[in-house]
């Protein structure tokens, strides 16, 4: 609606003076569009109307025309009135299909409505009248219901007829009404007019067939209409086509025609990286093209430096703006927003206030996503404060945002608050609070709404799926995989996204069988798919099956992404695989891959744990900005390699650099302690945890100090630790205490711990199997079999001793008196050779006493040389080169006799040896190991 002066003209012609009029000045008024001389110039009009040549309804019509043009509602409307009381025009069709437009114009449809009803006979143009109004006002099922009555009363439909029904269909996305009326067109002979093929083009384009809309547009032989250009370049550009929308502009371009604002904004939205020097082209052109730059293309320049991440010469053209309205400001708040900008966007919000701009729902909805990434909860809370203050806290888009800005700020009280106050909830609504509780470790809050949404009868999306799937697979809730998994099924949901997450979900839930079979049913699997299944494999425990799917996603030429290498890294780590390990840090500087986060303390894991703490070091050197998790990740490895003095220099040194460590940092600099007998600074560390950082130990924290102490025979000060610990020690606390028990055989402790283990975690096999150890040490046979019979009667089995070594770009695994390898018959012969060259020239002896078993002597001995490490080394002096050192990674810890053999080995057949235990790594040299004999 304008926002021009209203003013008043009584158009009752005795009350004027009875100046003489020329029709012509009336006409002149009306082009010129000065609606105040043209009212007085219709005064005088019907004041003196004998003596002038032009009709009443020329004067009215001239007059409405301008009122319509100035969206002149209230002068419409006295004009309108004056008709009426006026002898015998009230009813002419001519006027009234001349009001109606006027209304129509003015976005009074129900006025036009009731004029047009009014009417005894109409005209073409009183039906065209009609359907411009409701398409203009956004009516469009009005307007086609007018178009079928227009056809049952076989009205005859003109070329201006068509492009307002051709509009309304755009505007409900029918394709197939709108192609019965294209064709209908074409048989009213109106096919070719360019209004109706403007519209038409407009059309498909809407209905997202830019086919069609191309086609009817290369048909046409003399393409000079600017309009024509602009609607096929709107199409591309609407449909996320912008290579095609920014050719035909380069095209519109060399056919000379000449462009207009419109032209400029309809290229400016297909302007996105990469294509942004071309935006900064049609920027300068229109500035070639005009002084004045219209505000839509400022808006429309705005939104592209933007989408752009321009930012900068965004803000220039907003400073430069000499008129702004509530999209610009909208348009730089979420650019802000957008770009990763969050305090900026703050800032920004708050200047808009300043500014006396009114916030509205978009900078509301903005506002609040800044404040969600932000986890500023203040913030969010006083856009709140503002929203309801403004009455826009009803909106449901308004809502749906703060539900999600509570969640990401981890209020679930307050959003449930929200969400649970909201008058009506769309899909959008649903699916926020439930990703919000899923993500918020509240899985089965989030499960619960899920259910209260399908009583309800909500429409289920595969959004909300996926975080119904986080949530069951959080939960390790397989039963309602499944379920969920049929719902997708049953209901036809099933996409790429929802396949790959439902590999994801199965492999949490540890159901591999269920993951490979989802895995191989995905027909088009991009490396998400790849990546879901690899990690799945890694997580239970299969390197050796995600390193060979690695080969095949390899061979499928698909590219790996970070996510995947990091996956593959840690395949590396747990076999260990360090020939893999470096391929796979070649591939990353390869293809330039940015070494931070995840990736460089996924390698500096790698090189660790396959025993090479010098790469490890390098990559850390290497890496220029360090976060916590990556001093972390290098103080855990220099305690695996039990350097326990670099551990503390290098928690020093981070300390120094300002970087805060965490829960996670202590305990890696507990477990270096531990390994390296530096029982002091282990306590010391734990009084820096607490009263510097204000970090409130785990359970986990306890354990390490339990074991610190237990490692060096102090268990009567362990035990006194345990009992007086601020907090309920747990299973992990006993299992320490009952471990240091066990290596230095004190019985009435250890059957203290093994009560209490047992008790706290009755379903755990490992805890059944350190029990049984502790009383096969002191030879309680009675009590070992006791220990064993309860396993069984509750379905739980030891893990086999394994251990892994890689050989030729093969990592070959060994189980103990393995002999399901090829070569199991030389492997056997050598450690036979190996066992008398240590007896004869190391006085090797087999110490049974670390065979738990109740068998005889013989029989221990032959167990102790069937153990897997020995197999693993015995293959590597079998097949790998001299000099060459040999690593080997074991599930379990090593025996005190398999370390001694090692040892013998290492010096008798001069070879460097690198195990990695369930414990730690042992470096094998000249006799002598790292640990110092204490592990």
């Amino acid at each position: 609606m304008s926002k021009s002066n209203h003013f008043t003209v009584p158009l009752n012609y005795s009350k004027f003076h009875t100046k003489s009029t020329n029709p012509s000045s009336l006409k002149e008024f009306c082009k010129q569009g000065k609606l105040k001389e043209a009212f007085q110039s219709l005064s005088n009009y019907l004041c003196h109307q004998n003596e002038t040549h032009i009709s009443h309804d020329e004067a009215y019509s001239s007059v409405l025309e301008l009122c319509a043009g100035k969206k002149a509602l209230r002068e419409g409307q006295q004009i309108h009135a004056h008709i009426v009381t006026s002898n015998g025009h009230g009813n002419s069709v001519f006027l009234k299909t001349k009001l109606s437009f006027l209304y129509g114009k003015c976005g009074a449809v129900f006025d036009a409505k009731k004029l047009f009803d009014e009417m005894p006979q109409r005209t073409i143009f009183s039906w065209n009248a009609m359907l411009g109004a409701y398409v203009s006002n956004g009516h469009p099922w009005e307007a086609l219901e007018l178009y079928s009555e227009m056809r049952v009363l076989a009205v005859d439909i003109d070329a201006f007829t068509f492009p307002c029904i051709i509009k309304a269909c755009g505007l409900v996305n029918d394709l197939n009404l709108g192609a019965e009326i294209h064709g209908y067109a074409l048989k009213s002979g109106c096919g070719s007019n360019s209004f109706v093929v403007n519209a038409l083009v407009s059309m498909y384009a809407k209905c997202e067939d830019t086919v069609s809309a191309r086609i009817l547009f290369d048909r046409i032989q003399q393409k000079d209409d600017v309009v024509l250009w602009n609607s096929i370049i709107s199409a591309y550009s609407a449909s996320g086509k912008p290579m095609e929308a920014l050719t035909l502009f380069r095209e519109m371009t060399k056919a000379g025609v000449s462009m207009n604002s419109f032209t400029y904004v309809c290229a400016l939205q297909a302007c996105e990286e990469p294509f942004n020097k071309l935006g900064k082209e049609i920027h300068a052109a229109t500035l070639k093209s005009n002084d004045h730059m219209h505000l839509y293309v400022a808006n429309a320049l705005l939104v592209m430096y933007t989408r752009c991440g321009r930012m900068r010469e965004a803000a220039e053209i907003f400073r430069s703006m000499i008129e702004k309205d509530s999209i610009s400001w909208n348009s730089m708040l979420s650019g802000f927003v957008q770009n990763g900008l969050y305090n900026e966007a703050l800032q920004f919000f708050r200047e808009t206030l300043a500014a006396g701009q009114r916030a509205d729902q978009v900078s509301v909805i903005s506002i609040l996503g800044a404040s969600g990434r932000l986890k500023s909860l203040h913030n969010g809370m006083e856009v709140h404060a503002y929203a309801i203050k403004k009455g826009l806290d009803a909106d449901i888009q308004v809502a749906n945002s703060l539900i999600d800005m509570y969640s990401k700020c981890c209020k679930m009280n307050y959003m449930e608050c929200v969400f649970r106050g909201m008058i009506s909830r769309d899909v959008i609504s649903w699916t926020t609070v439930i990703a919000g509780y899923a993500q918020n470790d509240c899985h089965s809050k989030a499960l619960d709404v899920f259910l209260e949404l399908k009583v309800e009868g909500v429409k289920i999306d595969g959004m909300m799926i996926g975080s119904v799937l986080l949530a069951c697979m959080s939960l390790r809730q397989l039963d309602h995989v499944k379920e969920t998994h049929g719902y997708i099924l049953r209901n036809g949901l099933s996409d790429l996204v929802l396949d790959n997450t439902l590999v994801d979900a199965y492999g949490e839930c540890n159901s591999i069988e269920l993951a490979s079979r989802m895995f191989k049913l995905i027909e088009n699997k991009d490396v998400v798919s790849w990546t879901s299944m690899i990690s799945a494999y890694v997580d239970s425990g299969l390197a050796n099956e995600a390193l060979s799917l690695f080969q095949l996603m390899i061979e499928d030429r698909l590219e790996p992404d970070s996510v995947t290498l990091v996956s593959i890294l840690s395949a590396s780590a747990s076999l260990p695989a360090l020939k893999i390990g470096k391929e796979v840090h070649g591939f990353l500087i390869r293809h330039g891959f940015s070494l931070e986060g995840s990736l460089a303390s996924s390698l500096v894991d790698m090189y660790a744990r396959c025993g090479t703490l010098e790469n490890a070091f390098m990559v850390f050197n290497f890496v220029e900005h360090k976060d916590t998790v990556l001093w972390t990740c290098m103080i855990h490895a220099t305690g695996m390699h039990g350097r326990g003095k670099e551990a503390t220099e290098l928690f020093n040194k981070m300390e120094t650099e300002n970087i805060c460590p965490d829960h996670v940092t202590f305990l890696a600099l507990f477990y270096a302690c531990s390994h390296s007998k530096m029982i002091d600074e282990g306590k010391k560390y734990l009084k820096i945890m607490k009263q510097k950082y204000n970090l409130e130990p785990w359970p986990e924290h306890y354990a390490c100090v339990v074991d610190l102490l237990g490692r060096a025979n102090r268990l009567t000060e362990a035990y006194q630790f345990v009992k007086s610990m601020p907090i309920e020690p747990n299973s992990v606390v006993w299992c320490a205490l009952l471990g240091a028990c066990h290596v230095h055989s004190n019985k009435e402790l250890g059957d203290i711990a093994a009560e209490k283990l047992l008790k706290l975690e009755p379903g755990n096999p490992g805890n059944y199997v350190l029990v049984s150890n502790v009383f096969a040490a002191t030879e309680r046979w009675d009590d070992v079999d006791l220990v064993r019979r309860r396993m069984k009667e509750r379905g739980l089995k030891k893990s086999p001793a394994c251990s892994w070594i890689e050989i030729s770009d093969k990592v070959h695994t060994f189980m103990a008196r393995d002999k399901n390898h090829s070569q199991s018959d030389q492997i056997y012969e050598k450690l036979g050779e190996i066992i008398d060259t240590l007896k004869k020239e190391g006085g090797y002896n087999a110490q049974t006493k670390y065979v738990l078993h109740n068998v005889d002597e013989e029989e221990k001995t032959k167990m102790l040389y069937g153990h897997s490490e020995r197999l693993a080394i015995s293959y590597a002096l079998l097949e790998s080169p001299n000099g060459v050192p040999i690593r080997v990674n074991k599930n379990l810890r090593v025996c005190g006799d398999c370390h001694v053999f090692i040892k013998l080995v290492s010096k008798f057949f001069d070879r460097e040896i690198i195990v990695r235990d369930a414990s730690r790594f042992h470096h094998f040299h000249q006799g002598s190991c790292s640990c110092g004999d204490f592990w």
